[in-house]
């Protein structure tokens, strides 16, 4: 059950209501996924697009593009992830492994009214978007990726001491305890810091709305818990699920990202096939949907506007 005004319960909620109301034209709601509760943003009407966030964002990552695609005439829906904000957030690291990341998803679009959707996801939430891709490609229409490593081509990737370099944090996050007592302190310096390098900065106001995604209950743990999971799974287990992905997609990477090399972007041809292309965004860092914002949108709304009815091309 939902509680997201015009798609589910009669009691739903009214737009401009808790965070919902930081941006206009929203509604906000919370969708019951099996043993999991996500909340999401929602706006417009049409097709359904899918935004996937990364660490350490959330809805409110996707803040320049949810009014846009909507008035381009698609409906767009934002979730927290699991153990992001103000989902659900579960003790247990495993149950942070990609397959149930993907089961979320395939089930939010389901729980929303939709058999299928044009599914877009960064960093984490790209991870998160590959993985329903191969998955459950009945509800993938279209595939968008922004700055996240096809799974195989990370794995190849920190085999290589540059990538390792980028990657350090993957391991600090693995440890025990340590990490939570260290992202807290400085009024959550150390997850400010993943940010900085966003141009144009990351305006006050906009940095105390991700203080107050981070100090949810819970939150810090949930998020550092994706790393914990995948540096426990086994690399021949990671292996054995990759399949083939037969949804057209669009890989957008900024170049000068500082997490991921740009020999990453683009993934094997036998693993997406039907990849459109890589389109790399000279200049933008990691968090390309920040940095070339209008790029960005204009990209997935010229990628995904043959689903629009003509009329609305």
């Amino acid at each position: 059950m939902s509680t997201a005004e015009g798609h589910a319960s009669p009691s739903g909620m009214e737009e401009q209501r808790g965070q919902g109301g930081w941006l206009s034209g929203l509604r906000e709601g919370y969708a019951e996924i099996g043993d999991v509760r996500l909340h999401y943003v929602e706006a417009g009407e049409g097709p359904l697009i899918v935004l996937l966030h990364g660490f350490p964002e959330f809805w409110y990552g996707w803040r320049q593009q949810i009014q846009p695609l909507a008035a381009a005439g698609f409906r767009v829906v934002a979730p927290d992830m699991r153990g992001y904000n103000l989902s659900s957030k579960p003790d247990d690291v495993a149950a942070y492994d990609t397959a149930k990341l993907a089961a979320d998803i395939r089930d939010l679009i389901r729980e929303r009214g939709a058999q299928s959707a044009l599914l877009v996801g960064h960093d984490w939430g790209g991870t998160a978007a590959w993985a329903t891709a191969m998955n459950h490609p009945e509800v993938v229409d279209k595939l968008a990726i922004l700055n996240a490593a096809h799974p195989r081509k990370l794995s190849q990737g920190l085999h290589h001491p540059d990538q390792l370099r980028k990657s350090w944090y993957f391991f600090f996050f693995a440890l025990p305890e340590l990490p939570e007592s260290v992202v807290h302190a400085n009024r959550w310096h150390f997850f400010r810091h993943f940010l900085s390098d966003a141009r144009p900065e990351y305006t006050p106001e906009e940095m105390d709305r991700y203080v107050e995604a981070w100090s949810q209950p819970g939150a810090a743990t949930g998020m550092i818990n994706y790393y914990r999971s995948s540096v426990r799974t086994s690399p021949k287990r990671a292996e054995a699920a990759l399949v083939p992905i037969k949804a057209p997609t669009l890989v957008i990477w900024g170049q000068d990202d500082g997490y991921l090399g740009p020999e990453l972007a683009e993934p094997d041809h036998d693993d997406v096939p039907n990849l459109d292309r890589v389109e790399r965004l000279l200049g933008a860092s990691h968090w390309v949907h920040h940095d070339e914002a209008e790029r960005v949108t204009q990209l997935l709304t010229d990628f995904f506007a043959p689903a629009l009815p003509a009329e609305n091309r």
